[in-house]
């Protein structure tokens, strides 16, 4: 999950972004370039979507589903499934790139990325963009949403039975009960910022579609829906580290051991 957002920072923000904003003479304003960067951005977001969908199902099942957990939540399962979903989300971006066409021509070198005028008229591509756009949003979030549902479901029924096992007067103090709160708080606060971060992404390209006007390069809402969408693919890892508690004290010594090493030179 991780080294897929880090993707998706590197291709989505610096090479197709940041870099081609503040070096406009460079490689990367190669025509055949930039539309390579571009599809490459869309299959490293659908990755990272996809990932935080099978890590939230692998939680579902290791809680949910103890007598199938040491089967199917392995090492190798992991990397099957990765492998899929990365071979999967690179071969249907591929199309992007025969979105794009040169911006202008310099010396008869093709540069900048623009969307073709096919792209809006035929319904073709109408159709790969909302096929795109449900891959991406509508049925992740759905699954989240739905996994999280179940699991904090079960969490809670959990709790129940252990509330009433151990006595009505200790489950207020029990901190497994505290625990498998947090855990529910948890889990709706990644389908709810995954939204949330999404729908204003998902507005613009509606509104774009149904007025049928082409993509306002540099406005405001496309600016603004792009850091919310980028921000999205972050969000959920940055979530579930930093509730682990080994995590926390893992950036505790981190954050210890230097000053730790100041205090001993001086000292010394």
């Amino acid at each position: 999950m991780s080294m897929a957002d880090l993707l998706v920072i590197i291709t989505d923000v610096l090479l197709r972004t940041v870099f081609v904003m503040y070096f406009p003479r460079s490689f990367l304003n190669f025509t055949p370039v930039c539309s390579t960067n571009f599809a490459i951005a869309f299959a490293a977001t659908l990755i990272s979507v996809w990932f935080t969908v099978a890590f939230t199902l692998d939680r579902f099942v290791a809680i949910c589903y103890q007598n199938v957990k040491a089967k199917y939540c392995t090492e190798r399962t992991a990397t099957v499934i990765m492998g899929i979903v990365t071979v999967f989300s690179c071969l249907i971006s591929v199309p992007w790139y025969f979105t794009r066409d040169p911006e202008y021509n310099m010396d008869n070198i093709p540069w900048g990325c623009v969307f073709k005028q096919a792209f809006f008229n035929l319904t073709s591509w109408a159709l790969f963009e909302l096929l795109m756009l449900s891959l991406m949003v509508w049925f992740p979030f759905f699954l989240l949403l739905l996994v999280n549902s179940l699991t904090a479901r079960h969490i809670l029924m959990s709790g129940l039975v252990r509330r009433g096992l151990r006595g009505r007067y200790t489950g207020d103090n029990d901190p497994e009960m505290e625990n498998r709160r947090k855990s529910v708080v948890l889990l709706f606060c990644i389908s709810g910022s995954f939204l949330l971060l999404w729908i204003t992404e998902v507005i613009y390209i509606l509104s774009e579609r149904v007025f049928g006007t082409p993509y306002v390069k540099g406005s405001e809402f496309e600016s603004v829906a792009l850091m919310l969408q980028v921000l999205s693919t972050c969000t959920n890892t940055a979530i579930y580290v930093l509730t682990q508690n080994k995590f926390r004290e893992q950036m505790k010594s981190a954050v210890r051991y230097p000053i730790y090493l100041i205090v001993k030179l001086v000292k010394n």
